[in-house]
C-alpha cells in the first residue's frame, strides 16, 4: 500500500511523478497493486481487459478519490480496465491513463531539445490516436508539452472536470517535455495545461502553446482538433509567386471587409464572396492580415497567442481550409501574415509559462517590446526556435497556402530596435544586431524552401538591412520578397504635396530607383497606412473634390507602372474617403458613385495589364528592366520611363503632377519602333476622368533626338495622370 506521504501528494495534487505511483505496480512479493485517482468515484473495480471478467474491487484509500487495490493470483503484468460508479449513479468501463506506456520516441525527443525537429507541431500539443489492437485498442488523445522547469503539469479538461489530480503528466528525462495519453477524450473537447512552478505556486491555467483550435474570446481553453493534412503547392500556384510572374496583392481584413449576417462573417460567408471578388478585379494574390488567434481584436491579430490555430472568430478551422481552396479555384494565391516577433503576457499564453521567462527573453531590455508592451521570443532557445519555425511550416504545408508575410522584421534584427541607449543588450560581438534572430530567419526561410518548393516569404523590414531577399548560401537572409517601405514613404510624402510645390520635392519619386533592384521589392500601400490619423489614401490627395480622385488615379498608375510587385489594401480599390476602422466595414455603397467606381475600374484594368503586359512584370527585379526616359523633368513634375520584358517587350509610362495638360510633350524612344499607341490613361472618361490624352491612334515616331535617343514621339498628357503606351 501507498505511504501517507504518497497518499497526501496525490490526493494534495503535487505529486511530481504520478505515473511511479498510480496504474498498476509490483510490491516486494510480485503482488500487482492498482491504483487510481478518480474524483467523484464512489466505487472502482479492475476487470480483465481480454475477458471482462471482475478480478477485484479497489479500496477507497481516502475519500478525495484515490483507490487502490492487489489483484489475486496474477504473477505477470496483463492489460485491465476500470469498472467505475460515480456519484450521481452512473457508471462506465475506462482504460486507465497510467496503464500505458511513453508514446514519444527518443529520436523525437532529442530533436526537439536540440531544436532541429521539423515537424514539432506532430509531437506537441493534443493528438486524437489509438493505442493498442483489436479488442484492446482504446481512443483518446495524447497531449505534450514543454515546461522544463515545472514540479508538476497536469491536463485538465471537460474529461476530467477541469481537476488537475486526475491526469498529472508524465516528465520525458532530462528533455522538458511532459506526456501523457487521455484513453476516451476526443476531437473537441476542451483542455489546457496546469502547472505547478518549481517553486511550489500553483499557476494560471495555460492555454497550449500547439492547440489547433481555440475557443472564441472572452474563453481561452484549447479545442483538441484533427492535424490537418499536409498540402503541395500545385505547380501553377509556384509559378505564379516567382519573381518573374505578375505579383498582385489584395491585403485583407478578414473581420471588416464585409460584415456576415450575425456580424462577423463566417469563413463560408468569405467564401462566397471574397475570391470572386478579389478575382475579378485581377489580383493574382489576396493576402490576410493574421488569422492565427489572438485575444484582443484591437490588436487586428499582431498579437497572437495561437500560432498553430486559426482565429475561432469565423468558426471552425475547417472553414478557413475551404476559403482557401476557394481562392486557389480562383487562381489567386494565398498569402497570411505571420507573427513571429512578440507576443501579449495574458496569463493564460505564454509569459512565464512555467513560472519562469520560457519562450520571452528572461532581461526586459532585450525581452520586452516597448512600442507594444508585448514580450518578445527568446530566439536564441532552441525549443523556441523550433516552435517558430514549425509554425511557419505549418501554415504553408498543412493549409496549402502560397506564403508567409513576416511581420515587424526589422525589431527582430537590431537589439536596440526602438530602444535609447542603455536599454538595450548588445550581441556576443558588442553590436546591435540579433544574430538569433538571424539565424532564425535562414533557418526559417531554408526549411520553406525545402519543405514545401514554390512558397514564398515576404519581408516587412523598414531599413537598410542588406540580403533579406537575398539566399541564404549567398549570406542573405533568404526572403522571397521585401516590402519596399522606403518608397511607399516617399511616394506618399510626395503626393500629400500641392501640385504647385511638388517640383521642390521631385526626389521622393525618383530616389526609390536608385536601389529597386537591391532586393525583390514589393510596393505597399498597406494597412499601416490608412490607420492611426493616417487618414486614407483618397484624404491624402491635395486639391478640390476631382483632384483628389485624379491625384490618386495618377499615383496608382505610377505605382503599376513602377518595378516592383504591388500590394494594395482593401478598400483602397474603390478610394474609400475614411481610415480604416476594424470595428467597421468597408463603405459598398460608395460604389453607386462613379468616381469611386471609376476607381476600381481602373484598379481592374491597371492588373490586367500589368498581367498580360510582361515588360510590366518579367523583370521587376532585374534592372535590365528599366530605363529612364524623363527623370529631371521638376519644374513640370513630369517622369517618363521604359520598361522591357525578357521577351523584347516593351511599355512606356509617363506621369504628369501637374493639373495642367502638356500638349506636344516629347520623349525620346528607343530605335526600332516606329509608332506608339495609347494603351491606358487614368484620366479616362470610364474612371471618372476628363478624357484628355492621345486616342486610341497609333502615334507617329519623329526622327528628332530627344533623352538619349536617335528618336522620339509627341505626346498629350492629361492632367493630373498617367500614361502607358506601348509599340505598335
Amino acid at each position: 500500500m501507498l505511504s501517507e506521504d504518497a497518499v497526501a501528494a496525490i490526493v494534495g495534487g503535487h505529486c511530481s511523478d504520478a505515473f511511479a505511483l498510480l496504474g498498476m505496480h509490483a510490491d516486494e512479493r510480485g503482488a500487482f497493486w492498482v491504483r487510481v485517482m478518480l474524483p467523484g468515484a464512489v466505487a472502482v473495480s479492475a476487470l480483465d481487459a481480454a475477458s471482462g471478467r471482475i478480478l477485484a474491487p479497489l479500496k477507497m484509500r481516502h475519500a478525495a478519490g484515490l483507490f487502490e487495490g492487489v489483484i489475486p493470483r496474477r504473477r505477470k503484468r496483463f492489460v485491465y480496465r476500470l469498472q467505475v460508479t460515480w456519484q450521481d449513479g452512473s457508471d462506465g468501463v475506462y482504460a486507465d491513463t497510467f496503464s500505458f506506456a511513453t508514446l514519444i520516441g527518443e529520436q523525437d525527443l532529442s530533436d526537439l531539445r536540440d531544436g532541429v525537429h521539423l515537424r514539432p507541431f506532430e509531437i506537441f500539443g493534443a493528438h486524437a490516436i489509438t493505442v493498442g489492437n483489436g479488442r484492446l485498442a482504446v481512443d483518446g488523445v495524447r497531449f505534450a508539452v514543454w515546461a522544463p522547469n515545472s514540479k508538476r503539469v497536469s491536463v485538465v479538461g471537460n474529461f476530467n472536470n477541469w481537476d488537475g489530480r486526475r491526469h498529472p503528466m508524465r516528465l520525458r528525462g532530462t528533455s522538458g517535455i511532459w506526456e501523457i495519453f487521455v484513453p476516451h477524450a476526443e476531437i473537441n473537447d476542451l483542455y489546457k495545461f496546469e502547472l505547478i512552478s518549481a517553486n511550489g505556486l500553483l499557476l494560471p491555467l495555460k492555454a497550449d502553446p500547439y492547440a489547433r483550435s481555440a475557443q472564441l474570446r472572452p474563453d481561452t481553453a484549447s479545442i483538441v482538433a484533427a492535424l490537418p493534412p499536409r498540402h503541395v503547392l500545385s505547380v501553377a500556384r509556384a509559378a505564379a509567386n516567382a519573381r518573374v510572374a505578375p505579383v498582385s496583392i489584395y491585403e485583407v481584413h478578414l473581420g471588416s471587409w464585409r460584415k456576415g449576417e450575425h456580424g462577423l462573417p463566417t469563413w463560408d460567408e468569405l467564401v462566397d464572396s471574397l475570391p470572386d471578388y478579389v478575382a475579378d478585379l485581377g489580383f493574382t494574390h489576396v493576402e490576410f492580415m493574421p488569422v492565427s488567434e489572438y485575444p484582443f481584436d484591437g490588436s487586428w491579430g499582431y498579437q497572437t497567442l495561437g500560432l498553430f490555430a486559426p482565429t475561432a472568430r469565423f468558426g471552425p478551422a475547417q472553414g478557413f481550409l475551404r476559403l482557401i481552396e476557394a481562392c486557389h479555384k480562383r487562381g489567386l494565391g494565398v498569402l497570411v501574415d505571420w507573427v513571429p516577433a512578440h507576443f501579449p503576457a495574458d496569463a493564460h499564453g505564454l509569459a512565464e509559462f512555467d513560472g519562469t521567462p520560457l519562450y520571452e527573453y528572461a532581461d526586459p531590455r532585450e525581452g520586452v517590446h516597448r512600442d507594444w508592451d508585448t514580450l518578445i521570443y527568446n530566439f536564441g532557445r532552441n525549443e523556441v526556435r523550433n516552435f517558430l519555425a514549425g509554425s511557419a511550416l505549418y501554415w504553408i504545408e498543412r493549409f496549402g497556402i502560397d506564403g508567409l508575410r513576416v511581420d515587424a522584421v526589422a525589431s527582430m534584427l537590431y537589439r536596440d530596435y526602438s530602444r535609447p541607449t542603455g536599454e538595450w543588450l548588445p550581441n556576443i560581438h558588442g553590436g546591435k544586431e540579433n544574430l538569433e534572430a538571424i539565424s532564425l530567419f535562414k533557418r526559417i526561410n531554408e526549411i520553406v524552401g525545402g519543405a514545401c518548393p514554390g512558397a514564398i516569404t515576404i519581408a516587412e523590414e523598414s531599413t537598410a538591412f542588406p540580403g533579406v531577399s537575398a539566399p541564404t548560401y549567398a549570406g542573405g537572409l533568404g526572403f522571397h520578397y521585401k516590402w519596399n517601405m522606403g518608397w511607399m514613404n516617399d511616394t506618399l510624402h510626395y503626393m500629400a504635396q500641392d501640385p504647385v510645390h511638388r517640383r521642390f520635392h521631385h526626389e521622393k519619386m525618383t530616389f526609390g530607383l536608385v536601389y529597386a533592384f537591391t532586393e525583390n521589392f514589393v510596393l505597399p500601400l498597406s494597412h499601416d497606412e490608412v490607420v492611426h490619423g493616417k487618414r486614407s489614401l483618397l484624404s491624402k490627395m491635395p486639391g478640390d473634390r476631382g483632384q483628389k480622385f485624379a491625384n490618386l488615379r495618377a499615383y496608382y498608375g505610377f505605382m503599376w507602372g513602377h518595378p516592383g510587385k504591388k500590394l494594395l489594401f482593401m478598400g483602397q480599390e474603390f478610394a474609400q474617403p475614411d481610415e480604416w476602422n476594424h470595428d467597421g466595414h468597408l463603405p459598398w455603397a460608395l460604389l453607386n458613385d462613379w468616381s469611386h467606381a471609376g476607381v476600381q475600374y481602373l484598379v481592374r484594368d491597371l492588373n490586367t495589364l500589368y498581367r498580360s503586359c510582361p515588360a510590366l512584370h518579367q523583370l521587376d527585379c532585374d534592372s535590365a528592366g528599366f530605363e529612364w526616359l524623363v527623370s529631371t523633368d521638376a519644374g513640370q513634375s513630369v517622369l517618363a520611363w521604359l520598361r522591357r520584358g525578357s521577351d523584347g517587350g516593351q511599355m512606356m509610362v509617363v506621369c504628369n503632377f501637374t493639373p495642367v495638360s502638356r500638349v506636344d510633350y516629347r520623349i525620346g524612344v528607343p530605335a526600332g519602333t516606329k509608332k506608339w499607341v495609347q494603351r491606358l490613361n487614368t484620366d479616362g472618361k470610364e474612371y471618372g476622368g476628363s478624357s484628355v490624352g492621345n486616342g486610341t491612334d497609333p502615334l507617329p515616331v519623329e526622327p528628332v533626338c530627344a533623352h538619349g535617343h536617335g528618336q522620339s514621339v509627341l505626346l498629350t498628357l492629361p492632367p493630373l495622370a498617367t500614361l502607358f503606351l506601348a509599340p505598335a
